[in-house]
């Protein structure tokens, strides 16, 4: 019998998760992760890097009053590259050595507003590419009579693959935009209807005084004789 919808999502659920300790990412050409700031708190990730590998980092906060937050950046060797302050987000990219690198999302400096975050990482150049080329390299030879060699048909394969990369990244981005644009527009849904709210009672109460002046205005407060 399968298993029951409950235990199937329980089990995705724990593939998920990163292990016990500090959160890190498989070197994958892209990965997105969206999660809940405490107020007061600071939150840190680290991923490992290969000797001349790209990394690009890009960051947004998605809801939480100010949409700020500060980001911090490290290098294996403890030096800080980056560093934002108060900013709802950012695009970062650096020439990695050996090593993991630390980056931080810090939302210390508020007491009182939790933040929603959206970052993505962009790996390139960590090695799997190249093997590839490798493999491809050995049914290049005794080609040159084809009109369309070998190397040709990866170098079609490469750019399609980064135009479809970059048409992941794009449409990821687009949805952290969204998503964005849909919690200003709530916040503001809900401060136009409590403030509306407040303005009926204004006037309902004017309205009341008004009338009970008016009233007492009119009343024959002279006392008659007996």
């Amino acid at each position: 019998l399968p298993p029951p919808p409950l235990l199937l999502l329980l089990g995705c659920f724990a593939l998920l998760l990163p292990p016990p300790g500090a959160a890190e990412f498989s070197p994958s050409v892209d990965s997105d992760f969206t999660f809940t700031l405490p107020a007061g708190r600071k939150e840190c990730f680290y991923q490992p890097m290969r000797k001349e590998a790209s990394l690009e980092l890009e960051y947004q906060v998605l809801d939480g009053a100010g949409l700020d937050v500060d980001f911090h950046l490290l290098s294996p060797k403890g030096e800080t590259l980056v560093f934002d302050e108060r900013k709802s987000d950012g695009v970062h990219t650096v020439e990695a050595e050996d090593g993991d690198y630390m980056f931080c999302f810090d939302n210390t400096f508020s007491t009182i507003s939790e933040k929603v975050i959206f970052f993505e990482l962009i790996l390139d150049n960590m090695g799997e590419d190249g093997q590839d080329q490798e493999d491809w390299k050995k049914y290049v030879t005794g080609t040159d009579l084809l009109d369309m060699k070998l190397e040709d048909i990866l170098e079609s394969i490469n750019s399609v693959k980064a135009r479809l990369s970059k048409s992941v990244q794009i449409q990821t981005l687009l949805r952290a935009f969204e998503a964005r644009d849909r919690n200003i527009q709530e916040s503001n849904f809900d401060r136009v209807n409590f403030w509306s709210m407040v303005n009926l009672g204004v006037m309902v109460v004017v309205s009341a005084v008004q009338v009970y002046m008016l009233k007492s205005l009119f009343e024959d407060k002279r006392k008659s004789r007996t």
